[in-house]
């Protein structure tokens, strides 16, 4: 590894730098990265260092969209929801109601964890 060094003055400061990864990082890794800052600092700065921190927001993001698709498939099983034709709003309040406990679940499994 070669270093390159900037001026500053009388000194010489080396040109340090991470290498920046180019990924997507949807909803849940921007609540992971929140959380991740405010609470778990230690863990933050050693995933910033690393250069590791988009990757792990990345998969954490695809972990739990996921993982949500899977609980919301599991509780329509067990909950079927109305008649979307004689009753749309119902089916509709209904696959949120699911979605919404699914994203809860994910929340406190995945991202707040």
């Amino acid at each position: 590894m070669e270093l390159t060094y900037t001026p500053q003055g009388d000194y010489l400061i080396p040109d340090l730098t991470l290498p920046e990864e180019k990924t997507h990082i949807g909803k849940y890794g921007m609540l992971r990265r929140t959380y991740l800052k405010n609470h778990k600092k230690g863990m933050y700065a050693s995933l910033t260092l690393s250069g590791k921190l988009n990757s792990h927001l990345a998969e954490t993001d695809r972990t739990a969209k996921e993982r949500i698709e899977l609980i919301t498939a599991k509780l329509l099983q067990s909950s079927p929801p109305p008649n979307k034709v004689a009753d749309p709003l119902g089916w509709t309040g209904h696959l949120n109601n699911l979605r919404h406990q699914a994203e809860e679940t994910v929340l406190a499994e995945i991202v707040y964890s």
